[in-house]
């Protein structure tokens, strides 16, 4: 194929790639999709942090991954990640990464997107921001036993210096409509 026949493939490639703001149907569906998700994992946090910040580390660790993989079902693939990973294991999908680098260049661009994936299956993507609970275990000051857990726990944790407001990362959910 020459690049005459070849331009017109990419462009329609980078089209299909390209985010696509929230506010259709799509994306109703697809935050309606994260609520549940969302709301549990707030709730673990709140009663991890009401028991100490080290048992809010134990709610992300142990509780987050349960919560994903109870809505992940019926062909829905939920999760959440970030540019700065405590876990590996909650490395997200190839198709989040540039709203979210897109989100950390503009503060002011956070909405909310649904990607096309294929042909049959959507992305969307919800920011998640730095909310004042969350410096106790993602924070620029750590208390010392929240330091040596996450140091246990999590020898290369990239996942504090955060300050409220910053993008944390962002929730993500796949699907078809």
């Amino acid at each position: 194929m020459n690049s005459r026949n070849t331009w017109p493939l990419l462009a329609a490639a980078s089209l299909l790639a390209a985010p696509v703001l929230a506010g259709s149907d799509i994306a109703a569906k697809g935050a309606e999709l994260l609520l549940p998700f969302k709301q549990d994992m707030k709730a673990a946090l709140v009663d991890g942090l009401a028991a100490g910040p080290a048992a809010a580390i134990d709610a992300c660790r142990v509780e987050a991954p349960e919560i994903a993989g109870k809505y992940s079902t019926d062909g829905v693939k939920i999760g959440r990640t970030s540019h700065r990973l405590r876990n590996p294991a909650n490395a997200g999908p190839d198709w989040v990464t540039p709203t979210l680098e897109r989100w950390l260049a503009d503060a002011d661009a956070r909405e909310p997107v649904v990607v096309e994936l294929d042909g049959e299956r959507v992305g969307y993507v919800e920011p998640i921001v730095t909310q004042p609970m969350c410096l106790a275990c993602h924070g620029e000051a750590l208390s010392p036993a929240v330091a040596d857990t996450i140091e246990r726990l999590y020898p290369e944790d990239r996942a504090t210096g955060f300050a409220a407001g910053d993008l944390r990362g962002v929730f993500w959910v796949e699907f078809t409509p």
